[in-house]
């Protein structure tokens, strides 16, 4: 890569205190405004269904059986139910922390937008 797409890549944004000192900061843009609008829409896509999915797998819904991991030793527990169960509550969990992981992601985009809405009120 040459210097130029480096330079742009970064995009060093200056600030001028009058005539006395200039100060330079990097810009943490890396993302276009379409891109950040998709990862918004994409974001609240997914904490929308995984929350859901984390609520039916909660109350151990019938229909999620299928995408519980259990094994035929889980089957040959004294208390069958009860380990089945907490299988259901622990897939539970991992969709309440992707739909945490989504709310982040979707921070993230949030942020690129109000980015994307300063950098057109810049003049350069």
């Amino acid at each position: 890569p040459d210097l130029d797409t480096f330079h742009n890549q970064l995009e060093f944004v200056t600030f001028q205190e009058g005539s006395s000192s200039q100060v330079s900061m990097a810009s943490l843009l890396c993302c276009g405004p379409k891109l950040a609008a998709c990862g918004i829409v994409l974001s609240m896509w997914g904490v929308i269904m995984l929350v859901l999915l984390g609520i039916f797998f909660n109350i151990h819904s019938a229909v999620l059986i299928e995408d519980v991991p259990f094994t035929e030793a889980d089957f040959e527990d004294p208390t069958p139910p009860q380990r089945i169960y907490r299988l259901y509550e622990q897939v539970s969990y991992n969709c309440f922390i992707a739909a945490g992981i989504y709310i982040v992601l979707g921070g993230f985009s949030f942020c690129q937008i109000r980015l994307n809405k300063r950098k057109e009120y810049l003049v350069r």
